[in-house]
């Protein structure tokens, strides 16, 4: 999958304007609603049915990982913002990848490949729009401030 993200370096210059909670605040938000997108449609692939009856319906998006995910997880810095969507079924990657009783049923993989392309549009599409949003509401509480 090939993307380009275009008006980069403006959307970073106005960033800088923000606090860092402000900015991590934007990030999350959108990242959860383009996260949801995903969660969506697995559940809706899911497979029902008698080897898997929680599957469908236990995808999600959170900030929050497992122990032992989060173990694995290496964070890279305090201003980086990471948002997990999947599953919280321990049988979701049995029956994603199949095994020795029964074959694969993928569902995670087409889902991502179907909201792939509409998850990074969102993001950058309402990157732009959220942040001057917000550039617009800190100059207009400094210039409170100011008088």
């Amino acid at each position: 999958m090939k993307m380009e993200f275009h008006g980069g370096k403006d959307v970073e210059e106005a960033l800088r304007e923000l606090k860092l909670s402000t900015r991590k605040s934007i990030a999350r938000k959108l990242l959860k609603r383009a996260g949801q997108m995903f969660a969506d449609r697995a559940n809706a692939l899911a497979p029902k049915g008698r080897g898997s009856p929680n599957l469908s319906g236990s995808y999600g998006v959170t900030t929050r990982l497992s122990k032992r995910q989060a173990a694995a997880a290496r964070k890279e810095g305090r201003d980086d913002v990471f948002m997990y969507a999947g599953t919280n079924d321990p049988a979701g990657q049995q029956q994603e990848f199949g095994n020795s009783r029964h074959p694969a049923q993928p569902h995670a993989r087409p889902a991502f490949d179907e909201t792939a392309k509409p998850m990074f549009d969102l993001i950058q599409n309402e990157m732009a729009e959220e942040v001057e949003k917000s550039v617009a509401r800190a100059r207009r509480k400094a210039a409170r401030a100011a008088k």
